[in-house]
Formats: C-alpha cells, structure tokens, sequence
C-alpha cells in the first residue's frame, strides 16, 4: 500500500486567505502569545496578543511579530500596529496561566480611543527604556525597540521585528542566570479557540552547543 494515499494533499497556490490561516494555525501548534502594550499618540496605553511571535536573533536579542491587517476591511492597520510604527516602541509580556482570562479579553476588537488596559483594569507598570509600559501580573516582560518592518505575501501580513532593549523578571521565575519554564507555567495559542499549558516537560540533553551551552553535554563527557 502506498503510504501517501494516507494524506490529504492541499496545493499551498490554490488556497484563500481563510482556507491558509486555518491550516496554519492548525499545523503550527504550540504557538507562543507576545501579549503586547504600545502606547498611542494620545498616551492610551493598548494592550493586545498575538500569538505570530518568537525569537529571531540572539545577538542583539530580537523578537518577531507577525501582525495582519483588521479581517474584513480593506487594509486597516491594527491599533498595536499603529502605535509601533508611530513610536517604534512595545513591550512583550509573557501571557501566562494566571493571566490568561485578562490576556484573552485584551483580543477583543476595542475602538482605537478605548485602552484595553484601562478597561479590563490591568495594573500597569512603568518601564526603564521605552515609553509603553509593562503589565505588572505578567512575570516576565521585554521592552522593544522597532529595527525594522517587513510586508509579507499579498499586503495582508507584516512582520515587526524589534531588539530587546530590557528584560524584567520576577524573582520566582528567574535565578539570577535561568528562566524556570515550570514556575512560568506559560500558555500558548492552538487552532480555533484553544490555548494549551506546558503539560510534561521531558529532559534531552543538548547535541550542538548552544550559545552559553545551556543544557549541552560534551560527546563522550
């Protein structure tokens, strides 16, 4: 029996928008949510998650968004996306367990003079570099520095890359060298309406060194 029969094959030239994300979102689980603050020219502070996020340099230390235009209009930008390009500042917080329900209320589509943070009374805190502030319940929080923007595809998409120009980390979380993803108890996005937590944690060591050799062992050490 050929083993292909066992797939369905969906031509990537062929698909809408609609039809791509689903698939996308589906296949690229987990994914991590950089649940960010931006702040507008009127100083209202927003605060918005996307989960099109993840590290890309580590050397200055940068982030990558993929923020799309508002569904259903004609190229609207998004507030977050806005105020990134009109300041070229954000800060990521990391969404977490005991910040999810707050997190995921922050999706909702506010009107562009109401602050999600004012209105879904988020305690708030002022950051070090960069004007946006940080969300205090969230333990571990990046202020961003905009490097550069990068169209993607049809116009739809854009990524947002930004150096992390400061780190916060809570005490509980971080021992002075390491991040404890255990007592970050993280949440990440899935497809449609799900969100997942770290559930078990398994242990390899390291087969290429990394930078700082975190976890590797040496062949034959």
């Amino acid at each position: 029996m050929d083993q292909d029969t066992a797939f369905a094959f969906v031509d990537g030239a062929t698909l809408d928008t609609a039809t791509a994300y689903r698939l996308l979102v589906g296949c690229v689980v987990p994914r991590p949510i950089a649940w960010i603050t931006s702040i507008d020219a009127a100083g209202r502070v927003n605060a918005a998650p996307f989960s099109s996020y993840n590290y890309v340099a580590t050397s200055p230390p940068m982030l990558a968004i993929n923020i799309a235009t508002r569904a259903g209009t004609d190229g609207q930008v998004k507030d977050t996306a806005r105020n990134i390009r009109d300041s070229g500042e954000f800060v990521v917080n990391v969404a977490t367990e005991a910040t999810m329900e707050a997190m995921h209320q922050s999706a909702q589509d506010f009107p562009p003079e109401v602050s999600e943070a004012e209105a879904l009374g988020l305690a708030l805190l002022p950051s070090r570099l960069v004007r946006p502030p940080r969300i205090a319940a969230a333990p571990v929080q990046m202020e961003c520095r905009l490097d550069r923007i990068v169209p993607l595809g049809r116009g739809i998409n854009t990524l947002y890359i930004g150096e992390v120009v400061a780190f916060h980390l809570r005490g509980d979380v971080y021992d002075g060298t390491r991040v404890d993803s255990a007592a970050l108890r993280p949440v990440a996005r899935l497809g449609g309406p799900f969100y997942a937590t770290l559930g078990e944690i398994i242990e390899r060591p390291m087969l290429q060194r990394p930078p700082g050799g975190e976890g590797w062992v040496k062949p034959g050490g």
